[in-house]
């Protein structure tokens, strides 16, 4: 494969439309087919607590999503968060950034996404076990491949993935709130987490958070967007809001279905309520839209994030080959290749799940890190061109970065051994930075 200059830029292929359907594609993966019953159980069973959560965690994304989008405006680049980070607090920060993508978040997440693939695929089709860590590299592979082959073509295919698994979602919760009879049922008497609304809200708010994660993998991508200071706003905005609407929508259409007692008693919400409101054979349908939903957020995570490797490199602190644009599909081929590789290894020997566990709560340091550039822009690029401000300003920056924090700290004080193993793990980083510092330093001297 040739390599190209290190200048050449990556095409802006991507419009309004591309960044909706990829804000949607990137978040909806299996958290909404599965989270709502263990957010009901936490807090108690009162329903509208548990949408109190979900709308807490989807506003609290959209405070972020309204802050990068200024940002990615102002600053449309490749690499998006990484880059925000770089200018902000130094390279040495955005590197830790970047290696936590590496190592464990982006390619942890795609592995999780490809095993989970080939579980649900056994409800359509017998498989070995053998055979579904076969299924989950060959996805890996394909994923790889249709990125590697064109960024519009890849974005064509989560557009496509995305609406049938927006539609599906859709089209199943006005079926259960349509027939369903569960809303008219008396409350559960379960007991609340922590034995407080406050504790409750707290604990089901990490896995609420984690079925929002990836509303901001579309800054990695900034630097492909068409007209970026008219539609990148417009995009994340308006796929991050939806987002909110159509996970409150489901939550509510599954009570209808079961009512609340069984909806938080279920390990798979979304397949029993479709087979108690349209009959037992309709949770084929419903492992069939997981299988879409779930290779579409594993395609969205590596169309996006294998921009961040592309950034690294191309600040000379990753391998130099991942800075290259293919000169045929002008694309980032080898940032793409490096990416899922490393994501096929961990779906291969299943190691991805502990180091995800470790490490994701991380990311929301980093959140707020690159929510807090905008006073850093703010300050040093006073008149830079800003097509859109951030409404609220400064507070809605602030309390995003107040809320990630404290999110990071109540995760440290429930979970001490697993966070002290991720902070670890992404210090580990730091002598691979100094290193790579060093060959750039080397390689620009000669």
């Amino acid at each position: 494969m040739p390599t190209t200059t290190m200048t050449q830029k990556l095409p802006r292929v991507l419009r309004f439309s591309d960044l909706l359907l990829l804000t949607l594609g990137s978040v909806i993966g299996s958290g909404i087919f599965i989270v709502p019953a263990t957010v009901l159980t936490q807090t108690g069973g009162v329903l509208w607590l548990a949408l109190l959560v979900w709308a807490i965690g989807g506003v609290l994304s959209l405070l972020g999503a309204l802050t990068y989008a200024e940002l990615a405006a102002m600053k449309p680049e490749s690499g998006g968060l990484y880059v925000f980070i770089r200018d902000a607090f130094g390279s040495s920060i955005a590197f830790l950034y970047g290696w936590a993508m590496i190592l464990v978040i982006t390619s942890a997440t795609v592995a999780a996404l490809a095993v989970a693939f080939s579980a649900y695929l056994r409800e359509l089709v017998a498989l070995s076990p053998g055979a579904m860590k076969a299924v989950a590299v060959i996805m890996i592979v394909a994923i790889a491949a249709i990125n590697v082959l064109g960024t519009r073509r890849s974005a064509n295919l989560q557009n496509v993935t995305t609406a049938i698994k927006v539609g599906a979602i859709l089209l199943m919760s006005v079926v259960l709130l349509m027939r369903g009879h569960g809303l008219s049922e008396p409350a559960a008497a379960l007991p609340v987490a922590g034995g407080s609304i406050l504790t409750a809200i707290g604990a089901a708010m990490l896995g609420v958070l984690w079925a929002y994660e990836g509303w901001h993998f579309i800054t990695f991508s900034a630097g492909e967007v068409i007209d970026p200071q008219k539609n990148f706003a417009r995009g994340i905005i308006v796929g991050t809001a939806s987002l909110i609407a159509i996970y409150l929508l489901a939550n509510i259409a599954y009570v209808a279905a079961l009512g609340i007692q069984r909806s938080a008693g279920s390990e798979r919400i979304a397949a029993e309520a479709v087979s108690q409101i349209v009959g037992s054979g309709a949770g084929k349908l419903i492992a069939l839209a997981i299988l879409v939903s779930m290779f579409s957020a594993a395609n969205a995570t590596v169309l996006t994030a294998s921009r961040v490797f592309f950034a690294m490199a191309r600040d000379g602190l990753f391998f130099e080959r991942l800075a290259a644009v293919h000169p045929r599909y002008q694309t980032p081929a080898f940032a793409i290749i490096a990416c899922c590789a490393w994501a096929a290894i961990l779906a291969a020997s299943g190691t991805f799940q502990q180091l995800l566990t470790y490490v994701v709560f991380v990311g929301w340091a980093f959140y707020a890190l690159g929510a807090a550039s905008i006073f850093y822009y703010r300050r040093s690029a006073p008149d830079a061109p800003r097509p859109f401000r951030v409404p609220g300003y400064p507070w809605t920056p602030a309390l995003f970065i107040v809320t990630a924090a404290a999110i990071d700290l109540n995760t440290v004080m429930l979970q001490p051994a697993q966070t002290a193993i991720g902070i670890g793990l992404v210090l580990l980083g730091i002598p691979v930075y100094w290193y790579w510092r060093r060959k750039s330093k080397e390689a620009y001297a000669s």
